[in-house]
């Protein structure tokens, strides 16, 4: 499953014109999937789904912390590496985004177009080693 960060499928709030007491999509699936991994912490598609989840909803350190658990239980996986990456770049954590940017090129993420419009790495993009990671890996 191939989650970008910063993309949603999530509807509006349900309702007409957000009544309190009302729950949107992104709040009904987060205590959702919540529970789910309440009841199994490893479940790695729900980790990425919860991640996506916060990340959307503005709650970067826990989305962080979400791609920090599938790096460990998935450590060849590139796209947790790379969202991890876009997760330390929201955070503005340029150092670790770049490490794990390039561990997940390493790892065989080579979505480069998408990755130099990817909204979550904004933050690194103008640094030199971005572009010096674009271009060693491209060049493969």
């Amino acid at each position: 499953m191939a989650l970008s960060k910063n993309s949603s499928n999530n509807p509006s709030p349900k309702g007409s014109g957000g009544q309190s007491g009302e729950q949107s999509q992104a709040e009904f699936e987060m205590e959702f999937f919540g529970r789910v991994l309440d009841r199994k912490p490893d479940y790695i598609d729900v980790l990425r789904i919860m991640g996506n989840l916060l990340t959307l909803k503005g709650h970067f350190h826990e989305g962080l912390e979400i791609d920090k658990k599938l790096v460990q239980l998935r450590p060849d996986d590139a796209l947790a590496f790379y969202n991890l990456a876009c997760s330390f770049a929201l955070l503005n954590q340029k150092e670790e985004s770049l490490s794990a940017l390039e561990r997940s090129v390493e790892l065989g993420y080579r979505d480069f177009q998408f990755m130099k419009q990817d909204r979550d790495l904004e933050t690194i993009r103008q640094d030199p080693r971005f572009c010096r990671i674009l271009q060693d890996f491209e060049k493969r």
